[in-house]
């Protein structure tokens, strides 16, 4: 018989895991870690760029400042030069200027009198000219513009700029020129233009960048040890409940998660263990109706009518088996319970049917309904042994059990035992407000008509001879042919019909028998 899974009745395997369970794809843990680094960095990049830009404005702001304090300071201080015209005179003195801060890039003096030439300057090579090709043609506008205040322009070399010899700025480099007004008298007689390299604020701007690196480093790895120490404060107890949650899916209902934290995960636990007791109850329960179900409709019945689960069950469910069928009925009940009050024969049927249930399930049969007093019985081996040693089980039972009634002055009885094997169909009948399970078929009505001809033939067992063809081990009964040719009500063919006097001589009374539970 093949088998057939009972979802409810079973429980967990110890160890099992849970459908999707290992396939944790991107845990808590690293999700906080790489949104902690992510934040870092951010705050990091807004940070850097903002200490950078800074530092740049600063840088910038102080050569301006300082461009233009020189600009305004030397125009007023080479008036006089430039009406006497001591021309070797200022250009020692721009050169000198020039010698001592390396942020100069060039310094030039122009002569309002002879046009706008420039008649001073460093470099040398400016001298001479109206419009130096150092710079843009409108920085020279600019400069040249009549303007109370000095004229500031931000701008960059045209070409690469030498003083006697030494590089002094490269082409495209970034400046600031300044330009103040020589006055004579409150007349502009002269500009002086001096422009400032801006490649301090290119070294500020690597430096605050090598800076803020070193920094944004330090707090990254701090914020990554953070956040990985933060993470394992979160996902040990998620882990630890992790592993509760699997003790109990593999059955260990009486596990508890360890409470060690007062946040949420600490509430999650308290409620998972509440939950975890909540189940064991519902569980428990539920085995203890499947149990008490299972005592109404035998669980090999149940492979076959239910065999998705009992929660499936439905109305039609059958299935086609060779089986062999056992009826047993008291003789002369009417009689016994006329003579009987009716609790008296409560515990009268109670006490047999219990005795005759042992001896049917000690060979792994299974009872399918009382009818009465009468006792209808399964076996679905392949062979009648088991059937067979059952009645004569059954008989051995009877008889300690009247040797005990008979003990205490109570009426003892009888029985007949009918056997046939045959070919039925075990399922469901009724509508789904009420389901019951039965087995049809001829041979059930064959099985019970031999039960009912144990009294015409005055023997204990009658079996067909279906029943004597199925045997394995004919050798350790007693059987006798008791009619070739015996006609049974409601069956036109004649049956052949064998008596079971007991066990053959030598063979022990007691085989052993195969536990109900270990057939399951």
């Amino acid at each position: 018989m093949s088998e057939v899974r009972l979802t409810l009745p079973s429980r967990p395997a110890m160890g099992a895991r849970p459908p999707g369970e290992g396939q944790v794809l991107f845990p808590i843990g690293l999700r906080l870690v790489l949104g902690t680094v992510a934040l870092v960095a951010g705050v990091l990049a807004v940070v850097v760029t903002s200490w950078i830009a800074s530092e740049q404005a600063l840088v910038r702001s102080l050569r301006r400042n300082e461009a233009e304090s020189f600009a305004v300071a030397m125009s007023g201080a080479w008036a006089n030069e430039l009406i006497d015209e001591n021309w070797n005179q200022i250009r020692n003195q721009l050169f000198e200027v020039t010698r001592q801060s390396e942020d100069f890039a060039y310094v030039m003096i122009t002569d309002e009198r002879r046009g706008g030439r420039v008649i001073a300057a460093v470099p040398e090579e400016l001298m001479g000219t109206y419009v130096p090709d150092v710079v843009p043609v409108e920085v020279t506008r600019v400069a040249l513009s009549e303007t109370v205040d000095a004229r500031l322009s931000e701008t960059f070399l045209l070409r690469d700029i030498e003083i006697r010899g030494v590089p002094r700025a490269l082409r495209g480099e970034r400046i600031v020129e300044v330009a103040a007004d020589i006055e004579f008298q409150e007349h502009r007689v002269g500009v002086l233009r001096v422009g400032v390299s801006l490649r301090a604020v290119e070294e500020a701007r690597q430096r605050a960048l090598e800076e803020a690196l070193v920094f944004g480093g330090i707090s990254l790895l701090v914020g990554i040890l953070g956040a990985f120490f933060l993470a394992r404060q979160i996902t040990g107890p998620i882990r630890a409940l992790e592993a509760s949650a699997a003790r109990m899916a593999g059955g260990d209902f009486a596990h508890r998660s360890v409470i060690k934290t007062r946040d949420e995960i600490g509430s999650l636990s308290a409620t998972f263990n509440h939950m975890a007791g909540e189940l064991k109850a519902t569980f428990d329960r539920l085995r203890g109706t499947l149990t008490s179900f299972e005592r109404f409709v035998p669980r090999k019945f149940l492979r076959v009518v239910a065999p998705e689960g009992i929660e499936k069950i439905q109305v039609g469910t059958r299935a086609t088996r060779t089986i062999t069928i056992l009826f047993s009925d008291i003789r002369g009940y009417t009689s016994i319970s006329e003579q009987s009050t009716a609790v008296q024969m409560f515990e009268l049927l109670n006490d047999y049917l219990g005795e005759m249930g042992a001896a049917i399930d000690a060979e792994g049969g299974f009872i399918d309904k009382y009818i009465g007093d009468a006792i209808m019985a399964l076996f679905d081996e392949d062979d009648a042994d088991g059937a067979v040693r059952a009645a004569i089980g059954m008989r051995e039972r009877l008889a300690a059990w009247n040797a005990r009634r008979k003990a205490a002055g109570l009426t003892e009885i009888d029985i007949g035992i009918g056997l046939h094997r045959g070919e039925v169909v075990m399922g469901t009948v009724g509508y789904m407000a009420r389901i019951d399970s039965t087995v049809i078929g001829d041979a059930v009505n064959l099985a019970s008509r031999i039960e009912g001809l144990t009294k015409n033939y005055h023997v204990a067992i009658l079996i067909s001879d279906a029943v004597l063809e199925a045997i394995a081990r004919p050798e350790q009964f007693v059987v006798r042919t008791i009619d070739r040719a015996a006609k049974v009500k409601g069956k036109d063919e004649a049956v052949v019909l064998h008596t079971v006097d007991g066990w053959a001589p030598g063979v022990r009374k007691t085989e052993p028998a195969s536990d109900a539970s270990e057939a399951e």
